[in-house]
């Protein structure tokens, strides 16, 4: 069982570090990634210095950077534990 002991702000700023690594061995300034990815320049700055962005905005920087591959894993089905868990039905709606 792995334990994961990140907290959405946390996250937040390694994210907004790795994105920001990324632009500068790019070579891209803040100005020319908004250019390239249609988002304002000054959410970019914010981005990077705060871990605060709307998550569209995250996906065009992500896509600007050529990076996209990750979200495509983010709440995939997980596959089954146990015997048990495989003649389990899955619920079709949230309320019991």
């Amino acid at each position: 069982m792995a334990f994961n002991f990140s907290t959405p702000e946390s996250l937040a700023l390694t994210l907004a570090a790795k994105a920001k690594a990324r632009r500068l061995g790019a070579k891209l300034t803040r100005r020319t990634l908004a250019e390239k990815a249609g988002v304002a320049e000054a959410n970019i700055k914010r981005f990077e210095t705060t871990g605060q962005i709307s998550f569209q905005n995250l996906l065009k920087i992500a896509y600007a950077l050529n990076d996209m591959a990750g979200f495509e894993q983010l709440f995939q089905e997980k596959p089954p534990q146990s015997i048990a868990e495989l003649s389990i039905k899955p619920r079709q709606r949230g309320s019991l």
